[in-house]
């Protein structure tokens, strides 16, 4: 059991299985999360709001959603334009 635990803390920094991000769903506008290595982090690009991943486990508590910059906020095809305009529409 012990060395069960010390495999998972070791991996816990390692982001989340991609199994489980394609699982997890924004809590504020229920669509697909976005998985970013850089800030080892989940991000809702509809709303444009980041939620940490800590120890291994996703912090979807809305309160604990950043909101980001534009410029943070680009989608994997760069569409960048059309949620500037849903964010101030």
């Amino acid at each position: 059991m012990v060395r069960i635990s010390r495999v998972l803390l070791r991996d816990a920094g390692a982001g989340i299985s991609k199994t489980i991000s394609e699982i997890l769903v924004c809590p504020l506008s229920k669509q697909p999360l976005r998985f970013c290595e850089k800030t080892n982090s989940l991000i809702s690009d509809v709303i444009g709001v980041s939620f940490p991943i800590v120890d291994g486990i996703p912090c979807l508590v809305p309160k604990d959603g950043k909101i980001l910059e534009t410029d943070d906020t680009l989608k994997p095809d760069g569409d960048a334009d059309s949620l500037v305009m849903n964010k101030e529409g």
